[in-house]
């Protein structure tokens, strides 16, 4: 049985090593996880001795083939409940990461399979980040920044790249919800800023700092 703490630092690796081959800085880590550079030592000797990562000196961590598979669930079990939230509870979608970061360290795999099959085994949660299947599998999905996106073109939202309720309440005001279109109409040379249609009828300026954090296809 594997603590909330080491959890959490094997899910911080994950991340911060996603799409890369770069090794994890311990700073890096420090930061991810809002701990002291001791602290982190300490957890990535435990880490190490448990064979859930490879520290090098100088270099830093990555996760064994076990910690990935242990990363994973982890990130399974909190994208499944934020569905459950969402869908079955009403929660908002800005609400439902601090309850599921709780309720991802529960262990039985049991409870996790039938909450699967009670969802329709979704494949995103409520914030278009893509649900791991049992074998730790994810469904692969190319996105685009907004901020990416040429003057013309129509996309759909599909993601977000920031999970702050701040953020997400701001989206909510806007009326900027996964699966709407946006289609391009004008980009500020000043601050990049950017004017769209959004679902074909509404005018809406969206400015870079959101733009940048909209995933769209």
């Amino acid at each position: 049985m594997h603590t909330f703490t080491e959890e959490n630092y094997l899910k911080s690796i994950f991340f911060l090593s996603a799409n890369t081959d770069e090794w994890v800085s311990t700073n890096a880590l420090a930061d991810s996880t809002q701990t002291r550079a001791a602290s982190v030592s300490d957890m990535i000797k435990k880490l190490s001795e448990k064979g859930l990562i490879n520290y090098q000196k100088y270099q830093g961590v990555r996760l064994t083939s076990e910690g990935e598979r242990l990363a994973l669930t982890v990130i399974r079990k909190h994208r499944l409940w934020e569905v459950f939230l969402v869908e079955k509870l009403q929660f908002g979608w800005d609400e439902v990461h601090v309850i599921a970061e709780q309720l991802e360290h529960i262990h039985s795999e049991r409870l996790v399979e039938k909450l699967d099959e009670f969802l329709g085994k979704p494949q995103f949660d409520p914030h278009g980040d893509p649900i791991p299947n049992a074998h730790g599998e994810m469904p692969q999905v190319r996105y685009r920044k907004l901020s990416e996106i040429t003057v013309g073109e129509t996309a759909v939202m599909t993601g977000v790249s920031e999970h702050s309720p701040a953020f997400l309440q701001h989206l909510d005001k806007a009326h900027l919800t996964l699966g709407c279109r946006l289609t391009v109409q004008e980009i500020s040379d000043f601050d990049k800023s950017i004017a769209v249609v959004l679902d074909g009828q509404r005018p809406l300026f969206v400015s870079h700092d959101v733009a940048k954090n909209l995933l769209v296809k």
